[in-house]
């Protein structure tokens, strides 16, 4: 039976903690991941997304704690500019449909290897990144296949706080959160 760890979400297996400790970023998709997947759209031009603010004060909470941050998603949307600057991520790569060389690209400019990273992604276009990274993350409402081959499939929904539940487990694993949820 697998060692597991006590903690805010639920039990983990102490392997995700043993693969969390390598990572030092995190790529998050956006549609279906830091928001519901909904995109409002009015009778002009005008688009609204909801995006959740337990997710925005976890990353903020990653990046000052000196871990990263990235943004790689297939839509294009100034929401999603305005939403990143605001939790202070600024590597943002949108309208990548092909994840994979936007990966690389990311690789190349923060000098880091892919089993350095890790994705958060809940749909079959974030694939190409599952596949190469060394920990992948999906919310519990992500695409069937994604769960299916994800290291984790957390607790919650996207856009629901799988951003913050998936940037809690890395600090927890880093020693830089107790695993209670409370500050160390």
């Amino acid at each position: 039976m697998m060692e597991k760890i006590d903690t805010c979400y639920g039990p983990i297996d102490a392997a995700i903690f043993e693969k969390l400790k390598n990572i030092e970023l995190i790529i998050f998709d956006v549609d279906g991941t830091l928001t519901d997947a909904g995109v409002y759209l009015d009778a002009k031009d005008g688009e609204y997304k909801k995006f959740n603010t337990k997710d925005g004060l976890g990353i903020m909470n990653l990046l000052k704690s000196g871990l990263k941050a990235a943004v790689i998603t297939g839509r294009t949307s100034p929401l999603t500019v305005r939403r990143m600057k605001e939790v202070h991520i600024d590597y943002i790569l949108q309208g990548q449909l092909d994840k994979g060389p936007a990966l690389d690209k990311l690789c190349n400019d923060f000098n880091l290897t892919p089993d350095k990273i890790a994705v958060i992604g809940d749909d079959l276009n974030d694939l190409p990144l599952f596949q190469r990274v060394g920990f992948s993350a999906c919310p519990k409402d992500a695409h069937s296949y994604i769960q299916k081959i994800a290291s984790i499939v957390l607790h919650r929904d996207g856009g629901h706080g799988a951003g913050r539940e998936l940037c809690d487990l890395l600090m927890m694993a880093h020693g830089l959160l107790n695993t209670d949820g409370g500050p160390k």
